[in-house]
């Protein structure tokens, strides 16, 4: 059975005003203390953000453990120091965003501009165990049309600087603006995808293969595909909905490339206006269809997901837990679908962080 690990960043901030708070350096400090926890939590582009990694996982009832204990943690060693987290893609209040202090976040700060002065998004990515990065290749072709299906499941960003920004998840439009982000074209072999990235570092337009921003790629660290399309989930058990249908994702595929069944081939620019369509409306109207690439419901899409990935669920075990928390979510809504909610019954946004506080831990 693949393992799957998953990497979340959360948003500090201040439990009274919802502000987000620049701590992170602070947090981090005070998290070193604790022997257990010195290799979990990470520094990311902002102060004001906090990223944990799980352990690569099979069982996904103990990756879901390890999620709900890890933002307990982060919540635990915040608190110490008067502020919180929240699983929250954008601030939904306004943010003067601070850049960290290391050279490879002033690098990116003098090369970029305002793009990263900007760039306070926070995203949650899975990673899938594959035999080999001639397997992993074949994936990420394989898996390019459905990647969209995981970002209208994820949304969970309808606000950007006070405002309804009129989209459900306005970090993937932000996170685009990164020269490197978003759909890639087919790559067919392990040889041409590292041919691509090393001739994209030597441009000297990004810093190194860390850089590589598409949606779905070949870890440099790991030996995992990792994709990187989805929200922050307010909820932790759509982390683990993603983590399973990833999983899924990555099995079927590779039965496909083992069967000789060559991937869709879709161009990028189809799949940029597949992107789009899932960030403008998340689960609350239509979705380009993975297979068609033509308007179809939020949910008679996402049940096409389900379908094509039900037999690698089965075989893990996972079907009947997907199928419960697609239903749970489709009902629920994600976490943009939340946020509105709560903003349209309190009238305040910080009310709408507060709200979102209490979720994350849930």
């Amino acid at each position: 059975m693949r393992t799957v690990g998953v990497e979340e960043e959360l948003l500090l901030v201040d439990p009274e005003s919802g502000e987000p708070r620049a701590m992170s350096a602070a947090v981090l400090a005070r998290a070193a203390q604790d022997p257990g926890e010195q290799d979990v939590f990470e520094k990311e582009l902002h102060d004001q953000m906090l990223e944990f990694a799980t352990h690569p996982q099979s069982e996904m009832e103990r990756l879901h453990a390890e999620i709900v204990r890890c933002r307990k943690e982060a919540a635990r060693h915040a608190g110490e120091l008067g502020c919180t987290v929240a699983a929250l893609a954008t601030s939904p209040l306004p943010v003067s965003p601070a850049v960290g202090v290391n050279r490879r976040y002033q690098w990116m700060a003098d090369q970029y501009g305002v793009v990263v002065q900007e760039q306070l998004v926070l995203g949650c990515h899975v990673h899938v165990s594959v035999d080999s990065d001639e397997e992993g290749v074949a994936v990420a072709d394989r898996v390019r049309p459905w990647l969209s299906v995981l970002a209208a499941l994820s949304a969970n960003s309808p606000f950007w600087q006070g405002k309804d920004s009129g989209y459900s998840s306005y970090r993937s439009r932000v996170w685009q603006r990164w020269p490197s982000a978003g759909p890639t074209e087919l790559f067919g072999s392990a040889e041409r995808y590292h041919r691509r990235v090393a001739d994209m570092v030597a441009t000297g337009t990004i810093l190194d293969e860390k850089m590589i921003y598409f949606d779905i790629r070949l870890s440099e660290r790991y030996p995992t595909v990792e994709f990187r399309v989805a929200d922050v989930c307010l909820h932790s058990d759509t982390a683990v909905l993603l983590a399973c249908l990833a999983r899924g994702l990555v099995e079927t595929a590779a039965e496909e490339w083992r069967a000789g069944r060559e991937p869709a081939g879709h161009s990028v620019s189809l799949l940029r206006l597949a992107a789009w369509r899932a960030a403008r409306s998340g689960l609350t109207g239509e979705l380009l269809h993975p297979l068609t690439m033509r308007r179809m419901p939020a949910e008679t899409v996402v049940r096409a997901l389900l379908d094509h990935v039900g037999e690698a669920l089965a075989a893990d075990g996972d079907l009947e837990r997907v199928r419960e928390a697609c239903g749970e979510l489709l009902r629920r809504g994600n976490g943009a679908r939340v946020q509105r909610e709560l903003l349209e019954r309190t009238g305040s946004l910080r009310d709408v962080v507060t709200g979102c506080v209490r979720r994350t831990q849930g």
